[in-house]
């Protein structure tokens, strides 16, 4: 029923635009071909009036001017009259130059709005698949991680072995002490390859060049 009434078939915007760009296109060739048609006319009887001209010029006697500047006027007419036709054909021809143009521009606008719309489509598409309460939770879970393992440093990075010296008091340094006045360690130490220090052996250190002298110390015993 549509199609009877002439209501089916419904042409789109693009279609459309393509439609009539076809037929500006071929009007406006139309219009071109008739104005190179009338360009050539008004070539043709300039030269004819060029023509005439000479020959007026040649004649001497005004009778044998009159028909031939005559003829000249009705051929100046004429070509007048054709130049009015082509003005109106340009003119013609740049309104529908001007059309072109706007139809084109709208035909590029259209190819970009396109171009917007499928690029506008593929990112929400795109960003749809990303869920952003899941994205920070990751975050959260990676800020937590990261704190976890902080801490796990400093803790592998502390002394877990050290005692604190404020768990011994005066009383249990005064019997390790007393202990260790009864062993004998030199012995230990001199076994085991190591030197005793100059300290514990009583011997002068090597940097001392001669041993102490006793005869003065003793020599002031006696003098008390």
């Amino acid at each position: 029923m549509n199609r009877i009434l002439g209501y089916g078939n419904k042409k789109s915007h693009e279609q459309m635009l393509q439609e009539s760009g076809r037929a500006m296109d071929q009007a406006q060739q139309g219009l071109q071909q008739r104005v190179s048609n009338l360009d050539t006319q008004i070539s043709q009887l300039s030269f004819q009036l060029q023509t005439l001209q000479r020959k007026i010029s040649t004649s001497r006697s005004a009778a044998g001017q009159r028909p031939l500047r005559q003829q000249a006027l009705k051929l100046l007419n004429k070509r007048k009259q054709l130049e009015q036709m082509r003005d109106q054909l340009d003119s013609q021809s740049w309104s529908m130059s001007q059309a072109q143009m706007t139809s084109d521009n709208l035909k590029n606008t259209m190819v970009t709005v396109n171009a917007l719309k499928t690029t506008n489509k593929a990112l929400k598409a795109q960003y749809g698949k990303i869920n952003v309460d899941k994205l920070q939770d990751m975050q959260d879970e990676m800020a937590d991680l990261i704190e976890q393992g902080d801490e796990l440093q400093q803790v592998l990075a502390s002394n877990s072995l050290a005692y604190d010296a404020e768990d011994v008091d005066e009383d249990e340094l005064d019997a390790e002490l007393d202990a260790l006045a009864d062993e004998d360690l030199t012995s230990g130490i001199e076994g085991s390859g190591l030197e005793v220090p100059s300290y514990l052996s009583g011997t002068a250190p090597q940097f001392v060049d001669e041993e102490p002298d006793s005869e003065p110390a003793k020599a002031l015993e006696s003098a008390q």
